[in-house]
C-alpha cells in the first residue's frame, strides 16, 4: 500500500507544483517536469500492479482496481509524452498549457484515489474532484468554455444523483464500504438507488442518453483533452465503477441486466449512425468514443465471465486505440490548420508513421482481425449468447438476441465510417507539402498502435492472462469459459506473407498504371475522380426513416441536457412573469392561494 501512497503523494505535490509554475509562464521546466512526474507517476503505477492484494480502512489493491491504476497512469504517461511541442497549436498561452500539465497530472491522483476507494465518501469526493478538473482543462480557451460548462452540469448533476444513491445504500445496508455491500435490487429505493448509481457511471463513460456533452466537447477541446479523459480516464472509471455496482454494490436479477444490454445496444447503434455523416474528425471520433461503451455495457450486462471479461477488454482496447486515432488525426490537424474533412487528404506520403498508427488503430476500432477490437467484440458476442441459452424466457431471448445483431451491425458501421476518414485524412490526390510530426507525438501514436497489434495477436498470453482473467475473478469468482477458441497467430502469419509477397512482386514487376477518363452515368467528369469527402455517406440523411431521425438529433432533441435547460428555462420565464413588484398583484395570489387551500381543506 505504501507504493499507492507514493504515487499519490508525488501526483499532488507535482501537479501543485506545476500550478504554481502557470503563474511564472516557465513553459520549457512545465513540459519537462510533467513528463519526469507522468514517468515517476507510472512506474509507481506498475509497482503498484504487482503489489499484493490488500484491504485497508479507506483504501484497498485487488486485481482489478491495481490494473484499472495501472491503465490511468500510462495513459497519462502517453499524453504528457505527445504534448510536449504539439500542445503549442491549440494552446498559445503559455500559462493556460502549464495550467493544462498540471490539471492532467492533479487528475492522475483524483483518478487512482477513486478507484482505490473503499469508502462511499472518500470515493464521492475524489470522483467529484476529477469532474471539476475535467472542467478547468476544458475551460482553458475561451472556444471550449461552453461545452466546459455543459460537461460540469452534466456531471456534476449525476454526480448528485450517486450521492443520492450511496445514501440509499447505506440507509438500506448501514454499510459504507465498496467492497462490501451486496444489496438485492428487490425494493423501489434499491431501484432508485442503483438507478443514480448507473447515470454517474454513463455520465463519466459517455454511455447514451447521458454522452451528449462528449461531442460538443470534443469539437472545442483540444485533442488531447479529449484522448486523455472522454476517450481514455473517463472510460476506465465509468466501467470500473459500472463494474463495481453491478457486482460488488447489487446483486442485479434477470431484468436489470437487460435494461443495461438495451442502454448498451442503443448506445452503439445511435452514435455510429451519428458518426457516419459528420465533417469534422474530432466529432466523428468523439460519436465513436460513444459508440464503443455499448459494446462494454453489453458485456458487464451478461453477468456471465467471458462477457465480463469482453466488456473489461474492450474498455482496455477501446481507450488504446481511441487515444491513438484523436492523437493521429491532431498531428494531420496541425501539419494541416484545419479539422475539415473536406480540406484534408494526401497526408499519408509526408506522415507515414503517423498514418501507420492511424490505420492499425482503425481497423482495431472496427474490430478486424487479428487486432485486439476483434478479440474484446468477439469476446462480448460470447457473453451475449451464453446469456441467451442461460435464460428461458422468449421474450427475453428476443431482446438479446437484437442487442446482439445491433452490436454486428454497429461494428460493420464503425468499419465504413473509417473509410470515410481514412480517405479523407490520409489519401485521395491532393497535393500536400510537409513532414512528419515531431519525434515524441509519433512515438506516442506508434505506441498505442503496437498494443494494438499485440493485445490483439497474443491476447491470450497478454492481456488476458495478466489483466483481465484476474480482475474478473474479483468480480466473478468463475473460470472464463470460451465457446470457440481463436488463434490469431496463424493468421498473422498468413496476412504478413501475403503484404510481403505483394510489396516483392511490386517492386520486381514492371507494372505500368493505365489512368483514363472518368465518366459518371455516361457524363464526362474529367474533374472528379475521387471521393466527396465532405459528401460521404450523405445520403444516409436522405433515407426514409433516418431523415427525421437526423432532422431531430440535429434539433438536440435526443440530448438530455437541453430537456432540463428549457425546462428551468421555462420555470424561470413564469417565475420572472409572477415576480412583477406590484403589490396589488401579489395580493391577488396570496388570495387565490388561500382560496384553493380552503376549498381543498372543506373536501378533505
Amino acid at each position: 500500500m505504501q507504493n499507492l501512497y507514493n504515487l499519490i503523494t508525488v501526483s499532488f505535490l507535482s501537479g501543485f507544483l506545476l500550478f504554481i509554475l502557470s503563474f511564472l509562464k516557465l513553459n520549457f521546466v512545465a513540459e519537462v517536469l510533467s513528463f519526469i512526474s507522468s514517468l515517476i507517476i507510472f512506474i509507481f503505477g506498475f509497482i503498484v500492479f504487482f503489489s499484493p492484494q490488500e484491504i485497508g480502512e479507506y483504501l484497498y489493491l485487488d486485481d482489478l482496481s491495481k490494473f484499472i491504476v495501472l491503465g490511468i497512469t500510462f495513459f497519462g504517461l502517453i499524453i504528457c509524452l505527445y504534448s510536449i511541442n504539439s500542445l503549442n497549436y491549440y494552446l498559445k498561452d503559455k500559462s493556460s498549457k502549464t495550467k493544462f500539465y498540471s490539471y492532467v497530472i492533479l487528475t492522475l491522483g483524483s483518478s487512482v484515489i477513486s478507484v482505490c476507494s473503499n469508502n462511499f465518501v472518500l470515493f464521492i469526493t475524489f470522483w467529484g474532484i476529477t469532474g471539476l478538473l475535467l472542467y478547468l482543462m476544458l475551460n482553458l480557451t475561451s472556444e471550449s468554455a461552453p461545452s466546459a460548462k455543459k460537461s460540469l452540469i452534466m456531471i456534476g448533476a449525476t454526480d448528485s444523483f450517486l450521492i443520492l444513491g450511496l445514501a440509499i445504500v447505506w440507509l438500506l445496508t448501514n454499510k459504507t464500504e465498496i467492497l462490501n455491500v451486496k444489496l438485492p435490487v428487490n425494493s423501489n429505493l434499491a431501484v432508485i438507488s442503483f438507478l443514480c448509481l448507473i447515470s454517474a457511471s454513463f455520465a463519466k463513460a459517455g454511455a447514451f442518453p447521458l454522452h451528449t456533452w462528449i461531442p460538443e466537447m470534443a469539437e472545442e477541446a483540444s485533442p488531447q483533452i479529449t484522448a486523455f479523459l472522454p476517450s481514455s480516464l473517463d472510460k476506465l472509471l465509468g466501467i470500473y465503477f459500472l463494474a463495481r455496482i453491478c457486482f460488488n454494490i447489487f446483486i442485479l436479477d434477470v431484468k436489470l441486466s437487460l435494461v443495461l444490454m438495451i442502454l448498451g445496444a442503443l448506445t452503439i447503434i445511435f452514435a455510429v449512425f451519428m458518426a457516419m455523416v459528420q465533417h469534422n474528425y474530432k466529432k466523428l471520433l468523439s460519436y465513436h468514443a460513444v459508440s464503443q461503451v455499448g459494446y462494454m455495457v453489453l458485456g458487464i450486462s451478461c453477468g456471465n465471465p467471458i462477457g465480463i471479461a469482453g466488456g473489461i477488454f474492450h474498455m482496455l482496447n477501446n481507450a488504446i486505440y481511441k487515444s491513438c486515432l484523436f492523437l493521429s488525426c491532431s498531428s494531420v490537424e496541425q501539419k494541416a490548420d484545419t479539422d475539415d474533412l473536406s480540406n484534408l487528404g494526401g497526408y499519408a506520403k509526408v506522415m507515414p508513421l503517423t498514418f501507420f498508427s492511424f490505420i492499425i488503430s482503425a481497423l482495431a476500432i472496427s474490430g478486424v482481425p487479428p487486432l485486439n477490437g476483434f478479440v474484446s467484440k468477439w469476446m462480448v458476442y460470447q457473453g451475449m449468447i451464453q446469456k441467451l441459452q442461460s435464460v428461458g424466457n422468449y421474450n427475453q431471448q428476443v431482446l438479446i438476441v437484437l442487442c446482439l445483431i445491433l452490436a454486428m451491425f454497429g461494428s460493420a458501421l464503425t468499419l465504413a465510417s473509417f473509410v470515410k476518414l481514412a480517405n479523407a485524412m490520409f489519401l485521395g490526390k491532393q497535393k500536400v507539402i510537409g513532414k512528419e510530426t515531431y519525434f515524441n507525438s509519433w512515438l506516442a501514436t506508434i505506441t498505442l498502435s503496437v498494443l494494438c497489434i499485440l493485445f490483439g495477436i497474443f491476447a491470450f498470453q497478454l492481456p488476458l492472462k495478466y489483466f483481465i482473467s484476474p480482475s474478473v475473478k474479483v468480480l466473478y469468482p468463475f473460470e472464463i469459459n470460451f465457446i470457440g477458441l481463436w488463434q490469431p497467430q496463424l493468421p498473422t502469419f498468413l496476412i504478413v506473407l501475403g503484404i510481403i509477397m505483394g510489396l516483392i512482386i511490386y517492386f520486381v514487376s514492371n507494372l505500368k498504371v493505365r489512368t483514363t477518363t472518368v465518366y459518371l452515368l455516361g457524363e464526362l467528369k474529367p474533374e472528379q475522380t475521387d471521393f466527396v469527402k465532405e459528401e460521404f455517406y450523405n445520403t444516409i440523411k436522405e433515407i426514409s426513416g433516418f431523415k427525421l431521425v437526423y432532422y431531430l438529433a440535429e434539433q438536440k432533441f435526443f440530448d438530455i441536457y437541453y430537456w432540463f435547460k428549457n425546462l428551468f428555462l421555462g420555470i424561470g420565464s413564469i417565475l420572472s412573469f409572477l415576480h412583477t413588484g406590484n403589490l396589488h398583484f401579489y395580493l391577488s395570489w396570496i388570495i387565490i392561494g388561500l382560496v384553493i387551500l380552503l376549498l381543498l381543506g372543506i373536501k378533505l
